[in-house]
């Protein structure tokens, strides 16, 4: 018996070979009485083990005259040995599924090997000129026909489980990180190769090796790899050569969330005592392109830096949100060679359909049309980046960062759009007239909790409601554009409300307070002059943030949908601790339930508290 990895259990049925690595002891059991698979297995030991020469490589393999049993349909399937199949990985054994992985279908259509469909075709799919490679539903696997693929992972799992021939199992897989780059940039890998063949780290007190800015760049060879003079240097007295490799720009960007906690620091890659200080990182908030290499690299260092002493916590950060890209409208010329050439938003004309989609472009110096691209990310190559100075002197910096924020969750890419930073302008200008016609209506008397009409009830409510959401939208959910969103409806509530007495400015002030506070993160230019207009001596930056108040977010009334038969027909206004008799009376009290239920017998009356009554009649 032998052990196969496979993340495909629902292909098991479609097995036609086994491949074993060279090293794997049936490969070298079988050796033993075979000269040409003993001839393979040493032609295996040079073989290249990185994932990308193994992809491209040609796969070979010999035959071990020996065979496995499938473990479902006791069939009998040749083994053999393949170069692509690494001891390192897995088992050193895999199920070749030649139907559906394309590397086993190149190995099989080589060797000429059984090659047996177990996942349905689908649209142009050719088993003659390819694996089918998509997951789908099942044939040719017995009880599990017609199931889907993840269906039959499970239930095919369960029955090698059952059968005591396999378990389901999380297989970590760990590459080798090159860190070496054949260029100039970039670190020197402080190494020294002495003339003995030996390599030894380069003296501490040589630190850091510096690389010389005095070359010329001809684009071709890296300037210290063409200047021999530059690598000479001695080690303890002896000839030495330094290594002109420098390092993967990953190897300093993996740790330098450390070095920030004891930049100064120069005995050492940091100060353990400042750096456990900081760290681990509260909030980590980086492109979704660094999302796995970079942050799975500074785990590494991290783990490393632990382990040597130099930091205690296990992680680097505690938080991590990736934010998506920014996007824009691209325009480009193609000549009649191909070449494309493209040119900048700013320099291109558009008309638009009621819909807001473009339908035709031209270039503003010579009034020709330019195609448009489409919506792509903000790049060199493509000339569509916007220059924030040229939108920050038209709007101003409030405004661009209200619009970047608003339109779209963090995570998600944002589409540059003109007419969203016309709409987060016109928000702000509207928020800073509310604040001097505030300001303008001159002192205004202290807020009598006590002694509030329902009117300015309900306007404290949605007030306190809003820091509510607020809060949680940017210190938990971090979803700043449902936050914006929640401070723009409040501006429109306070727009709306009345000014007839001094408990409605003192309200209103209230509210305008809370907005200014609420939207200093997002826009402190115009809120740090709008919080000093309003009267308060301390800035904007230092006033505490505003604490919902639980008592006045409770509801005296209730809005009930009232409706028959599942629809609506009424709504009526209850207070807040109306029991069901007294809403059910209400509801059928109304002139349009009544209509709907004339003539009918009421079978039942559902009643969901303060939000819902349902009648059911007929």
């Amino acid at each position: 018996n032998f052990d196969v990895y496979t993340t495909r259990p629902d292909t098991l049925y479609g097995v036609t070979y086994v491949a074993v690595a060279a090293q794997h002891p049936i490969a070298l059991e079988a050796a033993k009485s075979n000269s040409e698979l003993a001839a393979f297995v040493d032609e295996c030991k040079n073989t290249k083990v990185a994932e990308a020469e193994l992809a491209t490589m040609e796969k070979k393999g010999c035959a071990t005259g020996y065979y496995a049993i499938h473990p479902l349909t006791g069939d009998k399937v040749p083994v053999w040995v393949a170069n692509f199949v690494l001891m390192g990985y897995g088992s050193g054994a895999v199920m070749a599924v030649p139907a559906h992985d394309q590397r086993d279908w190149e190995f099989a259509t080589k060797y000429h090997l059984n090659i047996k469909q177990v996942i349905a075709s689908q649209g142009d799919d050719d088993l003659e000129k390819a694996a089918i490679t998509e997951k789908g539903t099942l044939i040719n696997s017995a009880e599990f026909n017609g199931l889907t693929s993840l269906d039959a992972f499970d239930k095919i799992a369960e029955l090698l489980s059952t059968e005591n021939k396999g378990k389901k199992k999380v297989n970590y897989r760990l590459r080798d990180w090159g860190v070496s780059r054949q260029r100039y940039w970039g670190s020197p890998i402080p190494m020294l190769n002495l003339e003995n063949g030996e390599s030894v780290p380069v003296p501490s007190e040589q630190l850091p090796v510096e690389l010389p800015e005095d070359v010329q760049m001809d684009g071709v060879v890296s300037p210290i790899k063409a200047d021999p003079e530059w690598a000479k240097t001695e080690f303890n007295g002896e000839a030495a050569l330094r290594e002109t490799d420098t390092f993967d720009t990953f190897m300093e960007s993996s740790w330098y969330y450390a070095r920030y906690c004891s930049a100064q620091n120069d005995q050492a890659m940091l100060d353990p005592e400042q750096a456990n200080y900081w760290l681990p990182v509260d909030q980590y908030v980086g492109g979704i392109e660094h999302a796995i290499l970079h942050l799975l690299y500074s785990r590494f260092f991290h783990k490393l830096m632990r382990d040597e002493g130099l930091v205690e916590s296990d992680e680097p950060y505690k938080r991590l949100l990736c934010q998506g890209m920014v996007l824009a409208d691209s325009f480009y010329r193609e000549d009649a060679a191909g070449k494309q050439t493209w040119y900048s938003p700013a320099d291109v004309d558009s008309e638009k359909d009621d819909k807001g989609r473009i339908i035709k472009s031209v270039l503003k110096a010579d009034g020709k049309e330019v195609v448009h691209g489409g919506m792509t990310k903000m790049s060199k190559s493509k000339n569509n980046g916007i220059d924030p100075q040229q939108v920050i002197d038209l709007y101003g910096a409030d405004t661009i960062r209200v619009f970047t924020m608003f339109a779209a969750p963090p995570e998600q890419t944002l589409e540059w759009v003109d007419s969203g930073v016309e709409g987060a302008h016109r928000f702000v200008k509207r928020l800073w007239t509310l604040v001097q016609e505030n300001v303008d209506a001159g002192d205004i008397a202290p807020l009598d909790k006590a002694n509030l009409s329902n009117d300015q009830k309900k306007l404290r409510r949605v007030i306190h409601k809003t820091i509510e959401k607020v809060t949680d939208d940017v210190g938990r959910r971090q979803t700043f554009n449902t936050a914006i969103a929640a401070t723009m409806e409040l501006l429109n509530h306070l727009q709306k409300a009345p000014q007839d007495n001094t408990q409605d400015l003192a309200v209103l002030r209230e509210g305008i307070d809370t907005l200014v506070l609420l939207l200093a993160p997002i826009a402190p230019h115009i809120c740090h002059v709008m919080w000093k207009d309003l009267g308060h001596s301390e800035g904007v930056e230092t006033a505490p943030w505003p604490v919902a108040d639980a008592a006045a977010m409770v509801e005296d009334e209730k809005l009930v949908i009232v409706q028959v038969n599942g629809k609506v027909r009424a709504k009526i206004t209850v207070p807040a601790d109306a029991t069901k008799e007294q809403v059910e009376a209400l509801g059928l009290a109304e002139t349009n339930v009544q209509q709907h239920t004339e003539g009918k017998t009421i079978r039942k009356v559902i009643y969901v508290p303060g939000r819902l009554l349902n009648v059911v009649a007929n």
